[in-house]
């Protein structure tokens, strides 16, 4: 059965600094027309990083949400950038360590209702001490949680972010 829906014409509402709004006119795979509110986003890469079992999380005021929230290490790529860089480069950038490998765990789609943005979502290896250099304008705090504590935080709802769920539960599936 044929499912794919074909774009008409692209029709641009907003054009922002990190995030595109569309409104698109569309055709269903049967030829009816329809229309496609969509968020076009350049994508992000996130970095798992756990050293003698404890996983290293980010915390920081996110206002979407109007809370602070916990996070692994994480950042939007740029035009053109290969998303292990964007990992290793927000590692250094938010925690202070530099890591000599990164592997790829996995490429996730967080919202495809309505937005076309990946994370990926990087391991952390062979990590040497760096220097924090936040971005002017971010302001986070950085610490270590033993990975079973992460996980009672996650059970508690007080780690909400998805790609930092997905990260930790990869972590305790594999005893890292």
């Amino acid at each position: 059965m044929n499912m794919k829906e074909t774009t008409v014409r692209k029709n641009y509402v907003f054009k922002g600094k990190i995030i595109n709004v569309r409104c698109d006119d569309a055709a269903l795979p049967d030829g009816k027309p329809c229309t496609r509110e969509f968020v076009e986003h350049g994508g992000g890469a996130a970095v798992l990083y756990v050293r003698g079992g404890e996983v290293l999380l980010v915390k920081q005021f996110r206002y979407a949400y109007g809370e602070e929230l916990y996070e692994i290490p994480a950042g939007k790529l740029e035009k053109g950038e290969d998303p292990a860089l964007t990992a290793a480069r927000e590692l250094e950038e938010e925690a202070g360590f530099v890591p000599e490998k990164v592997t790829l765990l996995y490429e996730m789609y967080p919202s495809p209702g309505y937005t076309n943005e990946k994370i990926y979502i990087y391991r952390a290896e062979g990590v040497k001490e760096g220097r924090v250099h936040l971005d002017e304008g971010e302001f986070l705090t950085s610490a270590f949680y033993p990975l079973a504590e992460a996980e009672k935080m996650i059970e508690r709802g007080e780690i909400k972010d998805a790609k930092t769920i997905l990260a930790i539960q990869y972590a305790l599936l594999k005893r890292i």
